[in-house]
């Protein structure tokens, strides 16, 4: 953060080939798009990472048709930083190509001290907008969404909120993050009502997770012309070839404490994501390029968020979506697996 920039760094072309390299999806019943893969800046993007690796991320994902990048006002570490760094990149990089992007953030959960940084108040929300906004050096994000339920503020008050700051062209589109069937429905309900255009419920999805089956949200979400957003497809890097031989000292156990945990890689996981990576390499695919096709399997999700921590990564999984297709005898095989 706050590295000076010389005129050289403001030179960049982006590749004419990028939108071949990229297959889009509509967002629920909504006009917009999203690429099938999309870049999300919830790791990797603070103030403690390297700003060079950061704009090479997103230069190559940008290269390659990914057009959405994803922040949430407390990405970091520290909180605020992935926007401040997203913004300076923007600035050196991206600012001829802004119309071409779609930019999304979110507020819900703690960003500031006291009683008004957290939850789904109307003044938590307004102040958070106009924050990420000046953040990132933009007039506008495509997508605000409200990050997660808050059941101590009406949802009448948090959807108002929401309406008010797409009416007033600080956001072009509402969402939700990590809400369950009833909040979406009754989201929705409201949303319908203030003629405010709601199209994308971000939930967490992957082979190990399949909670947006089990709740209802995945299929009401269809039956309702809005978009799902798949994050942490990967299960943090579970369903990569990270941990099929132990622990690595650079995996995210070792650094990051906070989210995955040495606990979560019992031997029973090990068993699994081994058993996983056969099927994966039967498929011709990598264990990760597999995981993110059976997210992506059918037309319920529109788009898997990914997290990377170099551009290579990134190129590794954005040919994934040049085989989305199962057999049944995969699909009962991985199911398979999962249960045991």
């Amino acid at each position: 953060m706050g590295q000076l920039r010389n005129e050289k760094s403001l030179v960049y072309t982006a590749d004419a080939a990028r939108y071949e390299k990229m297959q889009y999806n509509k967002v629920g019943r909504s006009g917009l798009k999203f690429p099938v893969v999309s870049l999300g800046l919830w790791h990797n993007f603070g103030s403690k990472d390297s700003y060079d690796n950061m704009k090479a991320m997103c230069k190559t994902a940008f290269d390659h048709g990914i057009t959405q990048f994803d922040l949430a006002n407390n990405y970091g570490p520290i909180y605020g930083s992935a926007e401040i760094n997203f913004g300076n990149i923007l600035e050196e990089c991206f600012q001829h190509y802004r119309d071409e992007m779609v930019i999304t953030t979110k507020a819900g959960y703690d960003m500031w001290e006291g009683p008004y940084g957290d939850g789904g108040s109307r003044k938590y929300l307004m102040a958070s907008i106009d924050q990420s906004l000046k953040r990132m050096k933009l007039d506008y994000v495509d997508i605000f969404y409200h990050h997660r339920m808050d059941k101590e503020t009406p949802l009448e008050e948090t959807m108002q909120a929401l309406a008010d700051i797409v009416r007033s062209g600080k956001a072009l589109y509402a969402g939700v993050s990590n809400y369950d069937k009833e909040y979406t429905q009754k989201a929705a309900e409201i949303l319908k009502e203030l003629h405010c255009p709601f199209v994308v419920n971000q939930r967490r999805y992957s082979i190990f997770d399949r909670t947006i089956e089990e709740d209802g949200v995945k299929s009401f979400c269809k039956e309702n012309g809005i978009g799902i957003i798949a994050f942490s497809p990967l299960a943090q890097g579970m369903l990569t070839d990270k941990y099929l031989n132990g622990i690595p000292q650079d995996s995210r156990i070792a650094r990051d404490h906070r989210f995955l945990k040495e606990s979560d890689i019992t031997e029973k996981r090990l068993r699994q994501i081994a058993a996983l990576d056969r099927i994966a390499k039967e498929r011709g695919q990598t264990l990760a390029q597999m995981a993110l096709s059976w997210v992506l399997k059918d037309d319920e999700v529109c788009s898997v968020l990914i997290g990377a921590s170099k551009p290579s990564q990134i190129l590794e999984n954005i040919s994934v979506f040049e085989e989305f297709s199962f057999s049944e005898e995969e699909l009962s095989r991985i199911n398979e697996i999962c249960m045991k």
